[in-house]
């Protein structure tokens, strides 16, 4: 083979060789709470909201995108950016907003996590609650970011079981196709919620601050030549963004050829899999109830080490999942204590779904004021010298932050005055 061709063909095996950071991030924000809003969503709409998940693609890139070179040229995280340039108050702001949301989903997650290994093996999930919670603290105790990235990225091929289930539903193609590409709604409460819903459960904060995480802090620097960090980055944006939408588009599918027929209700994403069972088929419900498994133990490290980072960042504690126990014992102490709040949580019984709700609001608005913090920073030539995002990303990343902020304004108001 010719050296030029060699050259370009080693070029693009780099460039997604690189492209693991974006990918588990985006593939993250698939966690049980989101499913169980795509489930919820199908339910009572069918298709008609198909468009919608498809949608969140190029909004989540776009955010990813941002987050990514930030990481790449700041060589450092989020939280620990926004306290160094904008001060205490913004950084605590932007603290507390991650936490009670994280807080509240890694409870949410567990359970829904141990419910879809319950449906798959006969055990009852509140029996499987503690063993998961303590493999979870394991691998981050014992495994070096490099181990737990690894493990964690086989873990993403599970997620083809969604595409599974929605083809063992047996839904109209004709009308699929319809509702994914003829953006129209009719402005109904039910739809108008759905599409908020859709959209702010998937722009959640913990996904970009992950995501600046890895890229400053976690990974190793990439000095290559010509900018081939960034571009990997940005490639590793789109690439988990599309991903990701399309696993949601398979979940809101499936829900919708099968719940969405008689509009049944469903409160969880383990309620949508055991559902299925009736109306699909066991084969059905079996495979949503694996992406149900996959997605929690995929997630739950994220949210787990996010939450120890911010906490860590805002006290200028050693972190970082590559650390040592003894070299960083506050961040692994936020780490266990979070995991361990959650399963305190669910052998408890305490409800979750007005936890999530409220959640939901606090995300709805918290993040709106991360994007926004963290687009201020991409074009701050303080932090990024001249490698700051295009003006035209800038507009990008305000326009998302605009459209959050009013969807969760919007739902906020909807929900006061009633109409959702």
């Amino acid at each position: 083979m010719p050296a030029p061709k060699q050259r370009a063909r080693r070029a693009r095996g780099e460039a997604f060789a690189g492209i693991g950071p974006e990918v588990l991030a985006a593939a993250s924000d698939n966690d049980p709470t989101n499913i169980g809003t795509a489930a919820l969503v199908g339910a009572q709409t069918a298709y008609r909201l198909s468009w919608v998940a498809l949608l969140t693609a190029p909004l989540l890139g776009v955010v990813l995108a941002i987050a990514a070179q930030v990481g790449v040229v700041a060589r450092s995280d989020l939280q620990s950016l926004v306290l160094k340039r904008y001060g205490k108050k913004a950084s605590t702001l932007l603290l507390v907003s991650v936490i009670l949301v994280n807080l509240v989903t890694i409870a949410a997650d567990l359970q829904a996590g141990a419910a879809g290994i319950g449906i798959l093996t006969g055990v009852g999930s509140r029996w499987v609650i503690l063993p998961l919670g303590l493999a979870l603290v394991c691998l981050q105790l014992i495994g070096k970011y490099d181990a737990v990235a690894t493990v964690l990225r086989y873990l993403l091929i599970g997620f083809l079981a969604f595409g599974v289930a929605a083809i063992l539903a047996k839904p109209d193609w004709s009308r699929v196709l319809k509702g994914s590409f003829v953006p129209i709604t009719t402005l109904r409460p039910d739809e108008l919620a759905g599409a908020l819903a859709l959209l702010g459960t998937t722009l959640t904060a913990y996904v970009y601050l992950w995501e600046t995480i890895t890229r400053g802090i976690e990974e190793p620097a990439d000095d290559s030549p010509g900018g081939g960090g960034l571009a990997r980055a940005r490639l590793g944006a789109a690439v988990g963004a599309i991903s990701t939408a399309v696993i949601l588009w398979f979940m809101l599918v499936a829900s919708a050829a099968t719940l969405g027929q008689d509009h049944e209700t469903v409160a969880t994403a383990q309620d949508a899999a055991g559902a299925l069972r009736p109306l699909a088929g066991s084969w059905a419900s079996g495979f949503f109830a694996v992406g149900l498994v996959v997605s929690a133990v995929v997630a739950l490290p994220v949210l787990m080490a996010t939450t120890a980072h911010v906490v860590g960042a805002e006290f200028d504690w050693r972190r970082g999942l590559s650390q040592k126990v003894r070299h960083a014992r506050g961040f692994y102490g936020i780490l266990t204590a979070s995991i361990a709040l959650g399963v305190a949580v669910d052998v408890a019984g305490v409800p979750l779904i007005d936890m999530l709700v409220a959640a939901s609001v606090i995300g709805g608005l918290g993040t709106p004021i991360g994007i926004i913090l963290l687009v201020g920073l991409a074009r701050d030539r303080q932090v990024m010298s001249d490698q700051r995002i295009s003006r035209s990303l800038a507009i990008a990343g305000w326009i998302v932050a605009a459209v959050v902020g009013g969807l969760g304004l919007l739902y906020v108001i909807g929900t006061v005055l009633g109409r959702f």
